[in-house]
């Protein structure tokens, strides 16, 4: 998306706003999507933002995406009735201490990182007393980032998965749901190891094996990287478009849910194998079973409305594409 969106931020028609301060923490694609969504559906009444980044926070200010934008968390946090934490999972504990004293009772504190446990163990012991931790994980995105990549539509009919930690406040976890469904997402609730482990076989390991992919045809001696790029098919450009995804969050993925993408690693490889062994041998009513089964899957996400049948191949310039 391009900075010129800037449209999405204007007010929803008058209403009651679901919370009154928002804080944003984190100012790229999925924070600067919550603030403009936020603010078209009039879901706050007022929305402060924060990043570290200088030059995040002047592009921000600039798009207008929040009441308030500054480069201090705590300010950000204080007072906040929401505080919504979009930063790189590895970066959460920190976050979490330098605004915890800046909390005030009742306080719902979430977040959007892709991996739930790490997130749990690393925020719990810094918030205080009253205040309540209902993390929280936006399956929604595109391969780009920093505050005009945003888009208010980017949830719409996309899954929100919530993981409220054993003891989780109640009416802390229905005001995020109905945040989230008040954005356009489709809201479901597990544990934090569920998630973690689901999202390993959906979203971390297919990120690893694209940028696995991508690195090996990069280093490959036989084929120059011209012809890499000028021969590349469709099915080579999508792993492209996932291997371009944020460096420093995918890292941080990988490494603080290492337990269940080690798992599947390993059923992969299994699975590596045996496909290996049906080619080998021209066991074609192997591979044709294989290739019948994972066509049905496809269609399946298409008929559930998360991803369209409609060709692209790579030159669609839709801006409200998403992945």
């Amino acid at each position: 998306m391009g900075s010129h969106r800037v449209d999405e931020t204007a007010a929803a028609p008058a209403g009651a706003p679901m919370v009154g301060r928002l804080a944003i923490i984190g100012i790229g694609l999925i924070g600067s999507s919550i603030a403009r969504a936020a603010r078209q559906h009039g879901l706050a009444s007022s929305i402060a933002i924060a990043d570290a980044s200088p030059a995040a926070m002047a592009e921000a200010s600039r798009l207008g995406l929040g009441d308030s934008c500054g480069t201090d968390a705590a300010e950000a946090a204080a007072d906040a009735d929401l505080v919504i934490l979009c930063v790189p999972v590895g970066a959460m504990g920190q976050v979490g201490a330098a605004i915890a004293g800046a909390l005030k009772p009742g306080a719902i504190v979430s977040d959007v990182g892709s991996v739930k446990g790490s997130v749990v163990a690393q925020l719990g012991p810094h918030l205080p007393e009253g205040v309540h931790l209902v993390p929280a994980h936006p399956v929604a995105g595109t391969e780009n980032s920093g505050p005009g990549a945003g888009f208010a539509s980017l949830f719409h009919n996309r899954w929100c998965i919530i993981t409220p930690p054993e003891g989780a406040d109640p009416q802390a976890v229905e005001t995020l749901r109905a945040f989230w469904a008040g954005m356009g997402a489709n809201v479901e609730t597990m544990s934090p190891e569920r998630h973690d482990l689901v999202l390993a076989v959906t979203s971390h390991l297919p990120h690893l094996i694209a940028y696995n992919i991508v690195g090996t045809a990069a280093d490959l001696e036989q084929v120059t990287r011209s012809e890499v790029i000028k021969f590349s098919a469709g099915g080579f450009r999508d792993f492209t478009r996932i291997a371009a995804s944020d460096p420093t969050m995918w890292r941080d993925i990988f490494l603080n849910n290492k337990d269940a993408v080690l798992e599947m690693i390993g059923r992969f490889n299994e699975d590596l194998a045996a496909l290996a062994r049906a080619i080998r041998w021209g066991d074609g009513d192997a591979l044709f079973e294989l290739f019948t089964r994972t066509r049905a899957i496809r269609r399946g996400i298409i008929d559930s409305g998360q991803e369209t049948a409609e060709a692209d191949f790579g030159r669609r310039h839709d801006d409200d594409a998403t992945a």
